[in-house]
């Protein structure tokens, strides 16, 4: 008998594209989609619960610097940044089996993933996955505080845009 596939709470907040005549290049569906194949994959990995929460917000370079400087204490926008609920290194059980495990929030800088993915002559939505696979894995506990640990994060993020067909 397969494992039942996990149930994925995805808050999805575009402050980005609203304003202008384009359309984000990445539906909330797929977003949605790429969570759950993501969760699935990392499954083994992850806290026990019957169901997941996380929030994605879209913005732009000014609100991410502000933040990234608030939090950071880094006076410049970045690309990405992941605040993540569960900063433990033990394994994390619910009281309740039914309550939602709430992992933290992604916030990607669509200014910035768009002249990164101009950059590195990829599209918007590939760069916009990159990102949100590595602000997904923050929240999962995986850092980078090194080259080596680098390594081992960006190819995880190279194994999970595979799941999702990139």
């Amino acid at each position: 008998m397969g494992k039942n596939k996990l149930k994925i709470e995805l808050f999805f907040e575009d402050l980005f594209f609203p304003n202008l005549e384009e359309e984000c290049p990445v539906s909330e569906e797929n977003w949605q989609i790429w969570c759950e194949q993501w969760f699935n994959f990392l499954r083994p990995s992850l806290p026990q619960a019957s169901c997941y929460e996380l929030s994605l917000r879209l913005t732009d370079d000014v609100e991410i610097k502000n933040l990234n400087s608030k939090f950071r204490s880094k006076n410049q926008p970045t690309d990405v940044l992941s605040f993540a609920a569960l900063e433990v290194e033990t394994p994390f059980q619910l009281q309740e089996e039914s309550e939602p495990l709430y992992l933290g929030d992604i916030i990607i800088s669509v200014e910035t993933a768009q002249r990164q993915a101009q950059q590195q002559q990829h599209s918007l939505t590939i760069e916009l996955a990159w990102l949100m696979a590595h602000g997904f894995l923050h929240l999962l506990g995986w850092d980078h505080p090194d080259e080596e640990s680098l390594i081992k994060m960006l190819r995880q993020q190279k194994i999970l845009l595979e799941k999702v067909g990139f």
